[in-house]
């Protein structure tokens, strides 16, 4: 037996639930125009030597595009041009379901779907898009797999409020937009001065007022001990396994197993100040420090854990700040072999038979703490920009839906 719904005043239901009475429930394909692209021959050179900025999915956030088209490339191809404003919306592979307002001017590939609407604002649809984005992949894509197309993205059903009120909540979305775009903008400009940073102190370019000691060089040998931890096995242990991300970004808990589970129990644990070097990853920059947080946490065989020989000689922190280093990248890459860079083998040894020179050990704490305040200063932004965009998603959830209904002075309705 069906509960009888309670439905507020001034609301009615519809197929996508209770919504305000002066809203619509309709397909994309009822109220919008749209339309996708495609590739010219990228055998022909000649297509691609223009001034028309070819847009690909991965690009419809951008200001600019790696490719440009010919005009003779753009008529002889099914790609179509959009105008700055227009709403874009990717069809395939990892970005389907992203969407963008273009600040672009140029052509777009087949991967891309451009909406524009007479009835709905772009900025308001491009928002509802983004809220339902998830939505929309799990029905229409198994898995997350396959492809979008024009007919499935025609077929989603959105709330439509009256223009008058789709302008105010696109208003309201729009400031949280600038905000985020500031503090993006901030974050990358930190981004920059902390790696300016790391690029003189590092390298003694650039000095501190009061160091004026002479850097000495190094091997790796003189400075680093390899440390190997037994571990007393126990089948009824769960053990939290760690592993370090590529590109110097840090480790992370992949997974908890129960040493029963574990197939090979060669497991060995981390303690907060070692240094990890991933033997199949290094290559790609997968090496860091072990911190408070993963204290104890469990590597596999696969890792090189490292400690400073001498603690006032080498402080292991600014050890960890030079492996972010292109020179430290470009070492760890003539220690390794092999034909294919994925399946390169680290040669630990003759890594440690290079060297690099270093401050005494004041002035590597002491550009340990400038560099280590720049980082923080980056996560502080980086924090504020997710409380802005989680600020702005309750908005869209409330707005977006009519939950929550913005009050119109007269001569706007």
């Amino acid at each position: 037996m069906k509960q009888n719904i309670k439905i507020p005043e001034g609301y009615k239901n519809s197929p996508l639930g209770i919504i305000p009475e002066e809203w619509e429930v309709k397909k994309i394909k009822q109220i919008a125009d749209y339309y996708s692209g495609g590739t010219p021959d990228i055998k022909n050179e000649n297509y691609y030597i223009g001034d028309i900025p070819f847009i690909r999915s991965g690009e419809i956030h951008k200001e600019s595009t790696v490719l440009f088209l010919s005009k003779e490339g753009l008529n002889k191809s099914s790609s179509k041009l959009v105008k700055i404003g227009d709403l874009l919306y990717s069809l395939y592979g990892a970005n389907s379901g992203d969407c963008s307002i273009s600040k672009i001017k140029g052509a777009i590939n087949q991967a891309i779907l451009c909406i524009n609407s007479e009835c709905v604002i772009n900025v308001f649809l491009q928002s509802y898009l983004e809220l339902f984005k998830n939505k929309y992949i799990s029905k229409y894509l198994q898995g997350g797999q396959g492809n979008l197309s024009g007919r499935i993205v025609g077929n989603y059903l959105i709330h439509i409020p009256p223009l008058p009120e789709q302008q105010k909540i696109a208003e309201i979305l729009s400031t949280w937009d600038e905000a985020i775009e500031k503090q993006t903008q901030l974050i990358n400009l930190l981004e920059k001065r902390k790696h300016g940073l790391m690029q003189q102190l590092l390298t003694g370019k650039k000095r501190l007022k009061g160091f004026t000691d002479k850097w000495e060089k190094y091997t790796y040998n003189e400075l680093l001990k390899e440390v190997k931890r037994k571990l007393i096995w126990n089948e009824n242990e769960l053990y939290k396994l760690i592993s370090v991300k590529r590109r110097s970004e840090g480790l992370f808990q992949r997974e908890s197993l129960y040493g029963r589970d574990i197939k090979t129990k060669k497991l060995r644990p981390a303690k907060t100040g070692d240094f990890l070097i991933s033997k199949m990853q290094i290559v790609h920059g997968a090496a860091g420090l072990t911190t408070s947080k993963f204290d104890n946490m469990k590597i596999s065989n696969s890792y090189i854990a490292l400690v400073a020989k001498d603690i006032n000689m080498l402080d292991i922190k600014y050890f960890n700040l030079w492996s972010k280093t292109p020179k430290f990248y470009h070492q760890t890459f003539i220690s390794s072999y092999g034909v294919h860079i994925e399946k390169m083998t680290f040669n630990f040894k003759f890594l440690l038979s290079l060297s690099l020179k270093i401050p005494n050990i004041d002035e590597q704490r002491a550009i340990v703490n400038i560099i280590t305040n720049a980082y923080n200063e980056i996560n502080l932004a980086k924090q504020k920009l997710e409380s802005f965009r989680q600020q702005k998603k309750g908005l869209m959830q409330v707005l977006l839906t009519g939950k929550k209904r913005i009050k119109l002075e007269k001569n706007e309705n």
